[in-house]
């Protein structure tokens, strides 16, 4: 008589949003559009330089005074700071904890070695750690003024002449803005596949307009640093 076996095995529990890719995934696509609108918006800003630094600087003190009287001097300004160091968090958390299930998930070798992925996609680690530090840069350069050598508090179009003054602080830039545009260019459209816009009759304009933006936004931040060499921003 066969006698009947049980297992003290217990159900998993039922995985979060969080922990689900899915949901890390979303949480990377909604972070990552998050940052590129400001982007944008920064990008715009950047482009003020070149109207001379009454209006570059009238920009600056508008930021600061946004809400006003509303809200006190620069709570707008923080506001958007908390907002986007969020988002900077989230979306490196998330891509870091996306990453490590993959490398699990992969058989220990490949058969065949092969290239699976564009430029872009392939490099977009890499192009991460160089926009993550290259944003701890941009904040003591501009923001806290610690590295800019020549720096005013209260004058950000002198500042901001002064950083593309030296050979270093236009190669960072530079760099830096290059590996932002790979980065938009793949996950932008990386973004809409995993919200739902994108689909396989929508794919080719997707990826035109993930193109078209990092070309644009790359060619609006290195016009900056290309006019100070060029002393058309003096």
């Amino acid at each position: 008589m066969a006698l009947a076996t049980r297992t003290d095995r217990k159900p998993s529990p039922p995985r979060t949003f969080w922990g689900s890719t899915i949901g890390k995934k979303t949480v990377m696509a909604v972070s990552g559009l998050i940052m590129l609108g400001y982007l944008v918006a920064h990008v715009l800003g950047n482009l003020k330089v070149f109207f001379g630094p009454g209006e570059f600087n009238g920009y600056a003190h508008w930021l600061r005074t946004l809400g006003e009287p509303l809200l006190h001097y620069e709570w707008v300004l923080w506001g958007v700071r908390l907002l986007l160091v969020a988002a900077v968090v989230a979306h490196a958390v998330s891509a870091y904890q996306l990453s490590r299930r993959d490398i699990k998930a992969r058989p220990d070798r490949y058969v065949h070695r092969r290239k699976r992925a564009s430029y872009a996609t392939r490099t977009m680690r890499w192009g991460g750690i160089i926009v993550a530090l290259f944003i701890v840069w941009h904040l003591l350069d501009l923001t806290t003024l610690t590295v800019n050598e020549h720096a005013q508090p209260g004058h950000p179009y002198e500042n901001v002449v002064a950083t593309f003054s030296t050979w270093y602080g236009n190669v960072i830039y530079i760099v830096a803005m290059l590996a932002v545009g790979l980065h938009i260019r793949h996950g932008f459209w990386s973004a809409a596949q995993t919200l739902g816009v994108g689909n396989a009759a929508r794919d080719r304009a997707l990826k035109t307009v993930a193109g078209g933006l990092a070309l644009v936004l790359t060619a609006g931040f290195i016009a900056v640093p290309v006019g100070v060499m060029t002393g058309v921003v003096n």
